[in-house]
């Protein structure tokens, strides 16, 4: 089992910036699947960003937070962020980190395994 916790969420201004944290425990997730996920009540989870399973390779939605946030991963910490700049008021949503253990889609929330309890994020205008 895997446990994560996220951390970093907050209230900032339209174009401050916020770190998000997401540490693990119960085993280490270097070789698992990590990602963001965003949700605004009345909708699903929104994919956000993440760092494959097996590389250092990452994943972001187009247009909506490419260019502006970035994920990344410390094993040292068994510590997942993510980095938001430049933030609006559309990225106001609870955010949520999770795992995946096996192969999948980086971007289907189907696909993981572990979720964290969601960190609010609130951006004013």
């Amino acid at each position: 089992q895997v446990q994560l916790v996220e951390s970093g969420g907050g209230l900032v201004q339209a174009g401050g910036s916020l770190r998000l944290s997401c540490a693990a425990s119960g085993r280490t997730i270097s070789t698992y699947g990590m990602g963001w996920f965003r949700q605004t009540p009345g909708k699903g989870r929104e994919f956000v960003a993440a760092l494959a399973k097996s590389s250092m390779n990452t994943y972001y939605a187009d247009s909506s937070v490419k260019g502006r946030f970035t994920i990344s991963r410390d094993n040292a910490k068994n510590t997942v962020y993510l980095q938001m700049n430049l933030l609006k008021p559309d990225d106001t949503a609870v955010y949520f980190c999770a795992a995946r253990v096996s192969s999948g889609s980086n971007y289907d929330s189907r696909s993981y395994d572990y979720w964290g309890q969601g960190t609010q994020v609130t951006v004013s205008s």
